[in-house]
């Protein structure tokens, strides 16, 4: 019976490395009884955070860990994105800091005991779909050892992360900025955004040509082009406006505010006309 526990647990440590959290229906899956865990939980191997979720402490557990977890084991086809994305690669006005709120998307419903962890900044998760309908399955193929590299969708990035390089996916610059202006005007500002677009100065714009092709929200496409052209960056004029569907007719994005005549948007007053 001892060699049999054993034989389970140096199982369970290959298929769940330390840092990493998983819930008990994955436990489940790969042979684990609730009796088991249990035993794990009061031995000290296993942690359990909130009811139903295990990990394998390692130091404090970052919000980081979690996505990670998500992504790879739990097999969500989720990413980070947005606001966050952007600080993340130092796009953010004020650079890296430790996140208040981490902005996620998918497809996909989260799991509940997501908003539950204790010491975590709170997950907002956006439906992907709204703007992008191109979101192939790779959630699951990311581990370092066997399925080789996904195709991920246009504008995603996987970044190494921690002492032993977990891949986290999150939106490059050009796909989080799309992200973040689908905010406007409830959850971001527009000071915010003329502030974030001024520092993109490095934008691929051959990526950049894509996404904005596929992107299927008019609004945030001509939110796009207003701040860029704004600040008038040099990977401006490489975009084929042409092959983009700006749509017809005015948007109110800014109510009572002022209407941009070029891009046929609202905008607040005290922002200049381009």
């Amino acid at each position: 019976m001892a060699l049999q526990h054993n034989g389970k647990l140096n199982q369970l440590a290959r298929l769940l490395p330390e840092g990493l959290v998983v819930d008990a229906s994955w436990l489940e899956k790969q042979g684990y009884s609730r009796a088991l865990r249990s035993q794990y939980v009061s031995s000290g191997w296993l942690a359990s955070p909130v009811r139903g979720v295990y990990w394998r402490p390692r130091g404090r557990l970052r919000w980081e860990q979690v996505v990670i977890s998500l992504q790879v084991l739990l097999r969500y086809p989720v990413s980070v994105g947005g606001r966050t994305a952007l600080e993340l690669g130092g796009y953010g006005h004020y650079g890296y800091r430790e996140q208040k709120v981490v902005h996620l998307y998918t497809e996909r419903k989260l799991p509940s005991w997501l908003g539950k962890l204790g010491g975590m900044p709170d997950f907002m998760v956006h439906n992907r779909g709204r703007l992008f309908s191109d979101v192939p399955d790779y959630a699951g193929m990311l581990w370092l050892e066997g399925e080789g590299k996904p195709r991920l969708p246009d504008g995603l990035e996987v970044d190494p992360w921690g002492q032993w390089d977990w891949p986290l996916v999150r939106s490059g610059p050009e796909r989080a900025i799309l992200e973040f202006l689908d905010e406007l005007p409830g959850g971001a500002s527009f000071d915010m955004a003329e502030k974030i677009m001024e520092g993109l100065v490095n934008l691929r714009p051959r990526r950049m040509q894509a996404l904005l092709e596929g992107c299927g929200s008019v609004k945030v496409k001509r939110l796009f082009f207003f701040f860029a052209s704004r600040h008038k960056p040099q990977w401006l004029g490489a975009i084929d406006r042409s092959k983009i569907d700006l749509g017809s007719g005015k948007r109110v994005i800014a109510k009572g505010g002022r209407l941009d005549k070029t891009w046929q948007i609202t905008v607040p007053e005290d922002m200049d006309a381009v």
